[in-house]
């Protein structure tokens, strides 16, 4: 206890980082704020009660979960960050097929990078136009929930400008803390949206447990969350180091620089190099049945399959969910991990692998090794998607059941050590104390972060 009042007092003492700190609380705030604040013309009572009523395995639960509450409340700030994550996950996928893409993202440096942002806040505003129409026909489909003496045309058209403000202004917002804040603002309003509903769901829980008789039980599921998240961490740090030589290094200042032949270096290869985005990716390609079963609505009933996929218990949507994150896990893995330019810096730097031939060979054994250890990390990160599912079929709360895997639990850990560890670079550079007694804490450095770099 004396350690974690030491380290906070050591934090307040460097005003850059309170103040980056103070600004992303306040930032936080604001995005809590208009989670809050009805779409004009929505009767809450009516909707809540509707909700209350929608199946518990219904896959809008979910993005209630990202939105922290907002989807359901039909708030200002209903569609979150989503729409911008779609857009960014549309971006980067055009970079890896589309030669103009990729022309922006590897050799036009900074002027890329902000043609790039442009085109992605222009794609976010189409995306939210779209599915704002979608979150509109679904209010429209819940009894009571809108007010019958508001003209339709002015209800569509008023708050489809005000889902696409609040979802620019959501955006707007991850920008600046990752600007002026601490740690990437875009994965920072997703975890507060899913930190928000933690309470609930772990009180319903707990409530449910002791009223059936199942305390024993409820130990039992904190242990395998537990382990659960144990994992989950061991797999985000998780790294293969592939030992590089140095036939000849010169090291010191000018003047005093002595050849290091033999030094030994290594390249690190992490075994889940590409992070929480396949699981996001997936997710949203999933979230496409949901907005189109709501266009089909208007006009009938949608088909038994297309429904299956707006419940993330039902079998068809789990298998095809594990696919997808396994599939997304190499292709981002591809655009993260470029054996050629390894390569061709290895040479660059006089520096070999052990055993391997500098040039092709070793392009060609980086690649064959990045594909061996993205196969486990594929497979678990897989298994962490659908793992809500399986606890929620042993009987635990849906809402909690959320936290035993799949994005939620995915982007917390990850963005939970990504900004702790830049706090700690913080206090490293002031000469204090690190976060912890041995070691340093392992974020995401080197690797894109949600909405990193767009």
């Amino acid at each position: 206890m004396n350690k974690f009042i030491e380290t906070f007092k050591n934090i307040w003492k460097i005003d850059e980082l309170r103040n980056r700190i103070l600004f992303t609380l306040v930032i936080l705030a604001i995005y809590r704020v208009g989670s809050f604040i009805v779409l004009p013309g929505v009767n809450s009572a009516a909707l809540e009660n509707a909700v209350s009523q929608r199946g518990s395995n219904d896959i809008l639960g979910l993005i209630n979960t990202f939105t922290g509450g907002a989807f359901n409340q039909a708030a200002i700030f209903a569609l979150g960050i989503m729409p911008y994550i779609t857009a960014s996950i549309i971006v980067q996928l055009l970079g890896f097929a589309v030669p103009y893409f990729q022309k922006l993202q590897q050799k036009e440096g900074e002027s890329g990078r902000k043609k790039i942002t442009q085109i992605t806040r222009l794609l976010t505003v189409f995306i939210t136009l779209v599915q704002g129409g979608g979150y509109l026909t679904y209010l429209n489909t819940m009894p009571g929930a809108v007010h019958q003496s508001l003209s339709p045309s002015i209800f569509w058209f008023s708050n489809i400008i005000i889902l696409s403000a609040g979802t620019i202004f959501a955006m707007w917002l991850g920008e600046k803390i990752t600007d002026r804040g601490i740690g990437n603002g875009v994965s920072l309003l997703i975890t507060i949206g899913i930190i928000a509903t933690l309470p609930r769901s772990f009180a319903t829980e707990v409530i449910s447990q002791f009223n059936g008789g199942g305390g024993f039980l409820l130990i039992l599921e904190f242990a395998v969350l537990f382990f659960v998240v144990l994992a989950t961490v061991l797999v985000v740090q998780g790294v293969r180091r592939i030992p590089i030589q140095f036939a000849k290094r010169m090291v010191g200042r000018t003047g005093a620089n002595m050849p290091a032949a033999g030094a030994r270096d290594y390249i690190p290869l992490k075994v889940n190099a590409s992070g929480v985005m396949p699981i996001i990716f997936a997710q949203a390609i999933m979230f496409l049945p949901v907005t189109i079963a709501q266009w089909v609505s208007r006009g009938g009933t949608p088909g038994n399959f297309l429904m299956s996929l707006s419940d993330w218990k039902s079998i068809p949507y789990n298998i095809i969910f594990f696919i997808l994150v396994v599939i997304f896990t190499y292709v981002y893995t591809a655009l993260l991990v470029n054996p050629q330019q390894y390569a061709e810096y290895l040479k660059r730097q006089n520096a070999f692998i052990p055993g391997i031939k500098p040039g092709s060979m070793t392009q060609e054994f980086i690649d064959t090794l990045t594909t061996r250890v993205t196969l486990p990390g594929s497979i678990f990160l897989g298994l962490i998607s659908i793992l809500p599912a399986i606890i929620a079929a042993f009987g635990v709360n849906d809402a909690f059941a959320l936290f035993f895997g799949g994005t939620s639990l995915l982007i917390l850990v990850a963005v939970v050590l990504d900004t702790l560890q830049q706090i700690e670079s913080y206090l490293l550079m002031r000469k204090y104390d690190g976060l912890v007694k041995s070691g340093r804490i392992k974020g995401r450095s080197g690797m894109q972060t949600i909405g990193a770099g767009m």
